[in-house]
C-alpha cells in the first residue's frame, strides 16, 4: 500500500505492537457494533481506560498514545452519530 492510498483502518498510521493493535481493535469493533447508545458509551469508556492504561505503563511514546485517544474518540463521536443521539 502507498502512502497515499486512504487506509480502513485507522489504527495502521499508529506505530503499535500487534498486541496492543488487537486488542485496540477489539475495543473499536465493539464501539462501532453498539447496539445502544449505553453500549457505545460502555464500550468507549473501555477503550478510554485501555489508552489510559498503555499511557501509565509508558508502553507507546506520547504521539501514538495520543493517537489512540483520538481513534477510540473518533470512532464513539460516529456511532453516536450514526445512532442519531
Amino acid at each position: 500500500m502507498s502512502a497515499r492510498e486512504p487506509t480502513s483502518d485507522p489504527l495502521e498510521p499508529l506505530n503499535l505492537p500487534s498486541v496492543i493493535r488487537l486488542q485496540a481493535s477489539k475495543l473499536l469493533r465493539a464501539i462501532s457494533s453498539a447496539a445502544m447508545l449505553e453500549d457505545a458509551v460502555r464500550a468507549a469508556d473501555r477503550a478510554e481506560g485501555f489508552a489510559l492504561g498503555i499511557e501509565t505503563v509508558r508502553a507507546l511514546n506520547p504521539g501514538d498514545v495520543e493517537g489512540l485517544y483520538l481513534v477510540f474518540d473518533r470512532a464513539y463521536q460516529a456511532r453516536i452519530a450514526e445512532q442519531g443521539t
